[in-house]
């Protein structure tokens, strides 16, 4: 899964990260769909530190013995880093690829992409400058799993199947006027079986941020361009369900009343009104589980088995289903019963129990960029 880690002023980053900052984009979207995706169809369908390098992605996945957090730092300098963290606070893994290069709207407006991670059921996957896209497991191991277009005010984002078999992609191109995407899914090993599926151009732009099972891709509807502050400027609008075959859409998950407030997981994600007033949970079948009061808009992150809401302030972290409050600033869920914060260099992220009440730190930095297994 992409998933998107957001900051009090409302900015994701489990999902957003902005390239650069500048004036504002515009136009409407303007659809021109292969297989239409706004219409709606009521179908759904103890590791050890350490790495060996593997040229290619093997087929299948390998059964974790627990959960395990992603972590990724910012892309601002000429590499960056990804860590697989444990739930004792062990970093078992970390790789360090070149930052793609940032992307503007027109050198006008900050271009809204994502941290270049994705998650299967067994590995961290990510991309460098160069579009390559390498995974590693919680056994060190890396390889290198396929290649993206890139270049000059291109970025490709991507999120691959639980089970490693396929891999979905927007390739956006930035202009002033917005951004001009198109989505195409293939294998992932050796890109045969590719289906070029959508195309759009305008203010909105498409980042596939997970798989819910194989047989239904997330697409998040974003703003294409911002200037980088405000409530909802950076972060999904909707969350789409889709069919990975015809980029049919399946269900719809937030509106433009209730907007998404943070990463979503295999339960569902949480919207929250544009009032700040209530926040709702949502299944993958747009069904509303439940909703309840909040005190202002910000990051509200579902737990993977639905039962809890982790909502974090400036100093500690909440919980809507749990009495429990963690000293942390938590930006995402490892499993049910941990949660982690990010950190840079002037605070180290940590992770928190909430069955005993503690927090341990972790040797990384970085911000929540998944989990293993990754899938949603």
């Amino acid at each position: 899964m992409i998933p998107l880690v957001k900051q009090p002023m409302f900015l994701l980053a489990v999902a957003i990260l902005i390239s650069a900052c500048g004036g504002q984009a515009g136009s409407a979207v303007h659809i021109t769909p292969r297989a239409n995706p706004t219409e709606t169809s009521t179908a759904a369908s103890s590791p050890t530190p350490g790495a060996s390098a593997s040229p290619t992605a093997s087929p299948g996945p390998v059964p974790l013995n627990g959960s395990f957090a992603v972590l990724a730092s910012p892309l601002s300098g000429d590499t960056y880093t990804v860590s697989i963290v444990a739930i004792n606070g062990k970093v078992v893994a970390t790789a360090t690829p070149s930052s793609p290069t940032a992307v503007t709207c027109g050198d006008a407006a900050a271009a809204v992409v994502p941290i270049p991670v994705s998650t299967s059921d067994d590995r961290a996957y990510y991309m460098d400058a160069q579009g390559v896209v390498r995974f590693m497991t919680v056994q060190g191991e890396t390889g290198r799993a396929t290649t993206v277009p890139t270049g000059g005010g291109r970025r490709s984002m991507f999120s691959v199947s639980p089970d490693d078999q396929r891999i979905a992609v927007v390739v956006s191109d930035y202009t002033s006027s917005g951004v001009s995407v198109r989505l195409y899914v293939e294998d992932l090993n050796g890109g045969t079986n590719h289906l070029d599926l959508f195309s759009s151009s305008g203010a909105y732009g498409l980042q596939p941020i997970g798989w819910h099972g194989t047989n239904n891709l997330v697409l998040a509807k974003v703003p294409a361009c911002t200037q980088g502050g405000g409530p909802f400027s950076a972060g999904p609008l909707e969350l789409h369900v889709v069919d990975p075959a015809t980029a049919v859409r399946r269900f719809t998950i937030g509106t433009t009343n209730c907007v998404i407030a943070g990463s979503p997981s295999p339960a569902g994600a949480v919207c929250e009104t544009t009032s700040g007033a209530q926040a709702s949970v949502i299944d993958w079948t747009a069904v509303t589980r439940r909703s309840f009061a909040i005190k202002a808009a910000g990051p509200a992150y579902l737990s993977p088995d639905g039962a809890m809401v982790a909502i974090p302030g400036s100093s500690a972290t909440t919980f809507q289903g749990s009495s429990k409050t963690l000293s942390m600033q938590a930006c995402g869920w490892i499993d049910s019963a941990h949660v982690i914060s990010g950190g840079d260099v002037q605070q180290q992220p940590r992770i928190g129990n909430l069955a005993t009440g503690t927090v341990i730190p972790v040797a990384a930095q970085g911000s929540c960029a998944g989990r293993l297994p990754g899938g949603l």
